[in-house]
């Protein structure tokens, strides 16, 4: 089982991550999560006790009591799925016409994301960090250059990537190659140890 990369057009991400979830398959996009307040809130706290045992918030929203939350999507139109190459036919008809699966570089088979790969995007993506950056659909999402380095300590310890110049900072960088790619901001060389790479085989 791998992972792919989906581009989902007309801001359908939220509709088609709930069509993976009703196939049974495993989605992921990263987000961030933004309280809502005020009259929002009021006015979903009423749909709530209006329509008990309904589903009057989908997936845009999560209700933590006595907290709701907006899902705000970090990087517009980017889905990832983890199925068996089998269950990607499937996908790839339905999102015909509304977008796209990643193919690999010489545009012969969908890209297939390790887990690997993924782990580490997530770790980043997901951390709260501040001061994240994403890139997508860019040359910097190919970028691999010099030692891989991995974080030591604080929210982002242990992930893993390369360190590039971005706007006069060297940040570390995290890629799904030809996807998707974070900058975190200037992490001290001291919070930063080399990480010795397997030779390919």
């Amino acid at each position: 089982m791998d992972w792919y990369a989906l581009k989902v057009f007309y801001n359908k991400v939220f509709d088609f991550e709930e069509q993976m979830r009703r196939r049974g398959i495993e989605s992921y996009f990263p987000v961030r999560r933004e309280e809502v307040k005020g009259e929002a809130y009021l006015r979903f706290r009423r749909e709530m006790a209006l329509s008990p045992g309904e589903d009057v918030l989908g997936s845009r929203y999560i209700f933590e009591e006595p907290h709701l939350y907006k899902r705000i999507p970090l990087v517009s139109s980017l889905l990832f799925i983890h199925c068996e190459k089998a269950e990607l036919k499937g996908v790839r008809e339905d999102i015909e016409g509304k977008g796209f699966v990643y193919m690999n570089a010489d545009w012969t088979a969908p890209a297939r994301i390790s887990e690997k790969e993924m782990a580490a995007f997530r770790l980043v993506a997901d951390s709260g960090a501040s001061g994240l950056e994403f890139f997508s659909e860019d040359p910097i999402t190919r970028f691999k250059a010099g030692a891989r380095v991995r974080v030591k300590d604080g929210p982002l310890k242990g992930a893993e990537g390369y360190i590039k110049r971005i706007k006069k900072d060297r940040r570390l960088l995290v890629a799904i190659a030809g996807v998707v790619a974070v900058a975190t901001t200037y992490i001290p060389p001291s919070e930063l140890e080399i990480v010795e790479e397997a030779a390919e085989a």
